[in-house]
């Protein structure tokens, strides 16, 4: 792959007050949905004081880069105490079985004697681009091919009808050097509903990508599949976008070189750059990413320029 990402500029950023109280800061994990013509409804994750995430949204011209509408109310709120979603909703990518249209999260717990941990949940997106929760139960928890954590979900429709999901997992919290092992496994489907879980996707490097998150799965233009991803060493910088290339969707070989994009020399996206979501528009490859302090500085938009 030869090219880069042309970074277009900060689309969203959170006002500082007047905010609902579940989304008083950030605007993590940006998931654009396509309303009509260059119109997306781009949902998110916003914080509230206690730093519990809820899914609000945006509505943004990709071609003029600007916000149409801002929504103030939240479209899900996190869970009660004690549910599976309890201190949070990540949102991971949307896709469509038996006619519905589903969007599959990170449910966070923080327990005062514990850990933090994820599971993934699914919620339905209406016809009119409102959400539901489609179980108090996850989707995905815990088992012993995924015994510690789950996260970041994303789901493509094959040509065959059949489903591919990528997911993170953590396999333990601290892997020698203080940083997590946290990697990208795959899971396979026929129906959408019920998955095979299918063991580890994306290989990882202790020192050089060890803590990965929100994978994103592309075609490219000579039929292989890119993923772009968060990842952090484990040396102590912060999140960076990795990228990782198959010629089949199924074996993949990291290749961070390639992911076109760093952080900036200053400003919103100087200190970090995490949570990708590619997409196609208008004969065109966008992607949404956050910056600096996991998306509490919004998130911005680039284009792929070949090189």
């Amino acid at each position: 792959m030869s090219g880069h990402w042309h970074k277009l500029g900060q689309l969203y950023q959170p006002p500082d007050h007047g905010r609902h109280p579940k989304l008083l800061s950030h605007a993590a994990n940006p998931l654009p949905v396509h309303m009509e013509g260059d119109i997306y409804r781009v949902f998110f994750s916003g914080r509230d004081a206690n730093n519990r995430s809820s899914v609000g949204a945006v509505d943004i011209d990709v071609v003029k880069r600007v916000v149409v509408r801002e929504h103030h109310e939240p479209f899900m709120t996190h869970g009660s105490a004690g549910s599976f979603y309890a201190d949070g909703i990540s949102i991971g990518n949307c896709y469509e079985a038996d006619g519905r249209q589903y969007m599959l999260f990170m449910g966070w717990q923080a327990p005062a004697e514990g850990h933090w941990r994820g599971d993934v949940g699914r919620l339905v997106v209406n016809p009119d681009l409102t959400l539901s929760l489609d179980s108090a139960t996850p989707f995905m928890s815990s088992d012993t091919e995924d015994p510690v954590s789950l996260s970041y979900p994303w789901v493509v429709r094959n040509s065959d009808g059949h489903y591919s999901m990528w997911y993170g997992s953590t396999v333990n919290w601290d892997a020698g050097n203080g940083e997590m092992l946290h990697v990208i496994k795959a899971a396979s489907s026929t129906d959408g509903h019920h998955w095979r879980r299918d063991g580890l996707a994306v290989p990882f490097e202790i020192g050089v990508a060890q803590a990965f998150s929100r994978p994103t799965v592309a075609r490219q233009p000579d039929g292989s599949h890119g993923m772009w991803f968060s990842c952090r060493s484990g040396l102590g910088e912060t999140y960076r976008i990795g990228y990782a290339t198959s010629p089949d969707a199924m074996t993949w070989r990291l290749a961070l070189d390639q992911a076109g994009i760093t952080v900036s020399a200053e400003g919103w996206d100087a200190d970090m750059i995490e949570y990708p979501f590619v997409f196609d528009h208008g004969g065109q490859r966008f992607m949404l990413y956050n910056g600096n302090g996991y998306g509490k500085t919004g998130f911005g938009l680039a284009v792929w320029a070949d090189a």
